[in-house]
């Protein structure tokens, strides 16, 4: 409903509600007003209504009334007044609107802003306390009325926005703005002091230069030649030689006293130091390196395969005058879990092919510069990590690393991942350009190595442009074989022993690999093995024991405790409701139990154990499936009805999700439900439909050296994951039974144990 108010006009001030304001004015008997601001030749569509709070004489007999906003205000129609006042209709609108996420998320980001502008101003505490004292976000908004940084304009438009949550990011908006021009004045200042100060300290150490080479007879000049004749002996392409010279010149022409001249020839020193005609001799010969792949390293057959048909193609094409194709670089990304030795095969492959070796780690890395460079006019510039690789090399074709790059991130100053496109594309990667040198640099002839943990992390364009070679994990027996020919000698030799003083048996190797490891890789196998070593090496020193010493079972439960993994599927399975599922993580396989349990209830699902949202459904679908196939499960009607169920993945700290779990939580419910125990040989991996069809799932051979670590000696997958099996190793699959299944039915008759017929219904 409109009401009736004197209009009062405002020139070069903006009255936001909450403020408190005194104007010489006399309203008279109205004990409300509309404060308007006028805006050229017309008023503003929105004004504030407030209230008088006092009315005051002023000296020489004039009024004056102190004046409290209260909230905002369209205006409507003018209204004639006896008085000869200007009075409008207005349609009041306070802020009593609900707050969503929005309003919230943008409330804490205006608060945020606001706190880094009057830090950097030097707030005494006072506004900030202040700031805290608003509640809602309305008023919050228009506290950027009371910025001297706002101008008239600014403060109109933002009085005119009746939505909060528009009012609030609008003043969000101007805050960032003043917060902008602080945070480049700080800087200004900041530069403008390092800048005389720095200058000051080189104009006095340039003094110093000059008497020191009037002294020695020395002048720039010399400086200049000494430059010329590296650039001559540094081999450079055309280009990139006359860039040199180009840089050069200006150094000539400005002198030793310029202030530019340390960059010059701080991009002089970077230029010389890329080895632009060095390349490291190549020895081209599969089997020398086959053999030292094999001495470095157990396994990893497909990576050293790779190895060996790089280094014999690139020696056919030699032999034969076929040029090289820049295209036809190799970009190898090994993904798998730690511990798998994917960063200790880069050295091992650098000594095979006679290249050296330079490692990048990437893990956490967020700017772009890092890969590309800084531009040269920042202060401080540098090359990206590329061409410092290049540098420490000492040639223009090493084995670089590129190590953790499933670990790159990006923020506000760039994406590296972005920057790696044209590096690891074969087809770019011969023009790359560094931003700093902003020269062409040829890294063809750079044979990359990348590693991960895993796949999904990897930017898509960017893992388009690798060749993957997995790494999924050691069998039992190869870490006893890398335990015994790699790790043990290391080990032993660390800890200051010679080979004649302390030997062990493969038995007692098997026995640390499964009691006190339950990994994919080899990485606390081998601190194992140095805990025991070491206490060797304590009572052989101290006298104790004396050479040589063999480890039996007892040293090692003396050095190790305990024992720490078990087989426990058959104690976890032996009741009715628990399965054993089959599952990936970023540190290899694993095997995870699945509990099932059912309580008087109204048929709700509870789930726990830290499920992500497709395990969730996954363990719905189940229930769904087993309720709707009741009859032929053996399963009575009545076995739902008031009842809710309860299905829990244990080690609930760990986050889980995935599209494998389906069939396993299928299973614990049909168990629970028909009081069958599933059989503690058994594990399983695969998702179900709700028609009971068996979807395939990826990390079979992970999933595979996981069950067979545990134990098992089934294991049960969809049917289209059969071929998968083949890339297990086959010494693990004799010992395994492989069951692919097309539905639930079939994974059900094989999981579980057979119906008793006097065994209750759960």
């Amino acid at each position: 409903m409109a009401t009736i108010l004197p209009l009062i006009p405002l020139d070069d001030v903006v009255v936001f509600p909450t403020m408190d304001v005194t104007l010489p004015l006399d309203p008279g008997a109205d004990e409300r007003v509309l404060l308007v601001p006028r805006r050229d030749d017309h008023f503003a569509g929105v004004g504030t209504v407030a209230q008088v709070v006092e009315r005051v004489r002023l000296p020489g007999g004039g009024r004056a009334v102190s004046l409290s906003g209260l909230h905002r205000a369209t205006i409507g129609a003018a209204q004639s007044a006896t008085d000869g006042s200007l009075r409008v209709e207005v349609t009041e609108h306070p802020d009593d609107v609900p707050v969503d996420k929005r309003t919230r998320e943008a409330e804490r980001e205006y608060r945020a802003v606001v706190e880094e502008i009057l830090e950097l101003r030097g707030d005494d505490g006072r506004i900030a306390a202040f700031l805290r004292s608003i509640t809602e976000p309305g008023p919050l908004a228009d506290t950027t009325g009371y910025s001297p940084d706002v101008n008239y304009e600014q403060k109109v438009e933002l009085l005119e926005t009746l939505d909060v949550t528009e009012r609030l990011e609008r003043a969000l908006q101007l805050q960032r703005e003043r917060l902008a021009e602080l945070q480049i004045r700080r800087r200004i200042r900041d530069d403008v002091e390092e800048g005389a100060e720095r200058q000051q300290r080189e104009y006095l150490l340039r003094k110093q230069m000059e008497s020191i080479r009037k002294e020695l007879g020395e002048d720039e000049a010399s400086v200049v030649e000494e430059y010329r004749a590296k650039i001559e002996e540094a081999g450079m392409p055309g280009e990139v030689r006359e860039q040199a010279e180009r840089e050069l010149g200006r150094l000539e022409r400005m002198g030793e006293q310029s202030g530019e001249a340390s960059m010059i020839r701080g991009y002089l020193d970077w230029l010389i130091a890329v080895p632009w005609a060095k390349r490291s001799d190549e020895r081209l010969d599969p089997v020398h390196a086959r053999e030292v792949l094999d001495a470095d390293h157990a396994g990893l057959e497909d990576v050293k395969d790779r190895i060996t048909e790089y280094i014999a193609v690139k020696k056919l094409r030699e032999e034969r005058g076929i040029q090289e194709d820049r295209r036809s670089g190799a970009i190898l990304t090994l993904i798998g879990p730690p511990g798998t030795g994917k960063t200790s095969i880069g050295e091992s492959i650098a000594r095979a092919t006679g290249r050296e070796f330079v490692r990048m780690s990437l893990g956490g890395v967020r700017d772009e510069a890092e890969i590309r460079g800084h531009r040269r006019t920042y202060i401080g510039a540098l090359p990206g990590r590329l061409v410092r690789a290049l540098r420490d090399a000492g040639t223009m074709n090493p084995v670089i690393m590129l190590d953790e790059v499933d670990k790159v991130g990006a923020d506000w100053r760039g994406d590296p991942s972005a920057a790696l496109l044209e590096v690891l594309d074969p087809a770019q990667n011969h023009s790359f350009r560094d931003h700093y040198l902003d020269v062409e640099i040829d890294l063809s002839n750079v044979l990359f190595l990348a590693t991960a943990n895993v796949a999904e992390t990897i930017p898509g364009p960017l893992l388009d442009r690798m060749e993957v070679i997995r790494f999924d994990g050691y069998t039992v027996a190869e870490k006893v074989a890398i335990a015994r020919d790699y790790l043990w000698p290391r080990q032993r030799e660390r800890n200051g022993l010679r080979e004649d003083e302390v030997s062990i048996d493969d038995a007692v190797l098997r026995t640390i690999v499964d009691e006190y490891t339950r990994e994919a890789g080899v990485r606390q196998l081998e601190r194992e093995l140095g805990t025991v070593l070491r206490k060797t090496a304590t009572r052989i020193a101290s006298g104790e024991a004396s050479a040589p010493v063999t480890v039996d079972l007892d040293a090692v439960r003396e050095a190790l405790g305990k024992q720490r993994f078990f087989q426990e599927s058959a104690s976890r399975t032996a009741v009715p409701g628990v399965s054993t599922g089959l599952a990936v993580t970023g540190t290899g396989g694993d095997v995870l139990f699945v509990e099932a349990s059912a309580m008087p209830g109204r048929g709700e699902l509870v789930l726990t154990g830290q499920l992500g949202d497709v395990m969730k459904e996954s363990a719905r679908i189940a229930l769904s499936y087993v309720r709707a196939h009741a009859a032929d499960l053996g399963i009575p009607d009545e076995a739902f009805e008031d009842r809710e169920f309860h299905l829990h993945v244990p080690a609930g700290a760990i986050p889980k999700d995935g599209p494998s779990a389906g069939i396993t939580m299928a299973t614990a419910l049909a168990s629970l439900l028909s009081g069958r125990p599933v059989k503690h040989t058994v594990g399983m991996t695969g998702e179900v439909t709700l028609q009971g069809r068996v979807l395939p799932i990826g990390g079979v051979k992970q999933k595979v050296l996981a069950a067979h670590a545990a134990g098992l000696t089934d294991v049960v997958l969809p049917e289209r994951n059969r071929p998968d099996v083949d890339d297990v190793p086959e010494d693990v699959r004799e010992q395994l039974a492989f069951h692919p299944v097309m539905t639930i039915g079939e994974v059900l008759e094989l999981a579980l144990e057979p119906a008793r017929q006097d065994l209750a219904v759960a």
